[in-house]
């Protein structure tokens, strides 16, 4: 990602309680949220997200800052997990062979043996693995177990979900600390959780009236959609729009976004804060994180 430049906007809209409510986000050119605040009288809904930090503020631990440099350089082994079409697996494929992202798909894991996703992990030579195990059938599948196993001997670094709806399991977290990422088409914590997903969520938020959407990516833990957040990219929502139209502006920006993060966590350029808050570093200037 290159490093950001903050603008800002700010617009108020009448609540259904008739007084005056403010929301006001602070964008990247990119559209990447920097900052975001959103407040009512009556204390509906706040929320913040962690703006740009200097190297002042935020100074990496001594192993960060002592990484290897030729682990930075190494080419990561990525496990992509989907369970549709994996639109946003096409395009980490498609960056990991172009040359943006310094990493190799070795791995397709996905619920749905024939869906869209693994019929083109299969033409481009990537393996497919079927996890979880059907219920009703006996020949495919893996368990929890073996699924870390199979993991384990590619060599996996780490783990992308794209669009995989079901709950990881306690074994494969344990086994990946820090390193299992999701995606999420709205801007967590809001319309996260189990249930969510898909056109649902992009309802979701067309009947709250929120002015905003957009993707969130983060780490993935024990529950669904309550890791730590990693980066999200704004979306507006139009006054007419339907959620057909907004999932379409979302899915843009998922494509943008994460291909961008995978890079940087490829390249070693995630940084964790004393809190536990994890950070990206810029890649034009070191100094920065956001």
């Amino acid at each position: 990602m290159a490093s950001r430049v903050l603008f800002s906007s700010q617009f108020t809209f009448l609540s259904n309680s008739s007084q005056e409510t403010s929301i006001a986000p602070s964008l990247s050119p990119s559209r990447n949220i920097l900052s975001f605040s959103f407040r009512s009288p009556v204390d509906r809904f706040a929320m913040r997200i962690q703006p740009l930090l200097k190297a002042a503020s935020f100074t990496p631990t001594v192993a960060e800052a002592d990484g290897s440099r030729d682990e930075a350089r190494r080419r990561k082994k990525l496990a992509v997990f989907v369970s549709g079409g994996g639109s946003n697996f096409k395009k980490i494929h498609e960056g990991c062979i172009g040359g943006s992202v310094n990493g190799d798909v070795v791995l397709l894991v996905t619920n749905k043996k024939d869906c869209g996703g693994a019929e083109y992990a299969r033409s481009n030579g990537i393996p497919v693995l079927v996890f979880p195990k059907p219920q009703r059938e006996s020949s495919d599948g893996l368990s929890p177990t073996e699924l870390v196993d199979v993991l384990r001997e590619y060599g996996v670094d780490f783990v992308l979900l794209a669009g995989y709806l079901k709950l990881i399991p306690v074994e494969l977290v344990q086994a990946f600390p820090k390193r299992i990422l999701n995606i999420h088409p709205a801007l967590l914590p809001a319309f996260g959780g189990k249930g969510l997903y898909g056109m649902r969520v992009h309802k979701a938020v067309l009947a709250s009236g929120a002015r905003y959407s957009g993707p969130t990516i983060h780490f993935v833990d024990e529950e669904y959609d309550t890791g730590r957040i990693l980066a999200q990219s704004a979306v507006r929502v139009i006054a007419n729009d339907t959620p057909e139209e907004l999932a379409k502006r979302v899915l843009d920006e998922e494509h943008k976004l994460y291909v961008e993060v995978v890079a940087a966590i490829c390249e070693e350029r995630i940084k964790w804060r004393e809190d536990g808050v994890p950070l990206i570093q810029s890649k034009d200037n070191p100094d920065e994180f956001y």
